[in-house]
């Protein structure tokens, strides 16, 4: 049995990184009595996280997926 771990990996970092994006694009419709500023600076502060999920997905999932499939939904081809 090969190791999954390299396959399972990126799918699970780029899930948790749509979680933390999700909240950055749109957890500031619950605060619209803040100043736009704020709620600008909280979102890029979760979009920093989201990046710390994502950047790592992607380098480590690139040795298993294509670019596009890392893009789209980590469906694996078959390279071999």
């Amino acid at each position: 049995m090969q190791n999954i771990l390299p396959a399972v990996t990126p799918i699970l970092l780029l899930v948790i990184s749509n979680v933390f994006m999700t909240f950055a694009w749109y957890g500031h419709l619950k605060f619209t009595d803040r100043p736009l500023w704020l709620v600008v600076v909280a979102s890029w502060c979760i979009a920093f996280i989201e990046y710390c999920f994502a950047v790592p997905a992607n380098r480590f999932g690139h040795s298993v997926y294509s670019t596009a499939e890392l893009k789209t939904n980590c469906t694996p081809t078959n390279k071999h």
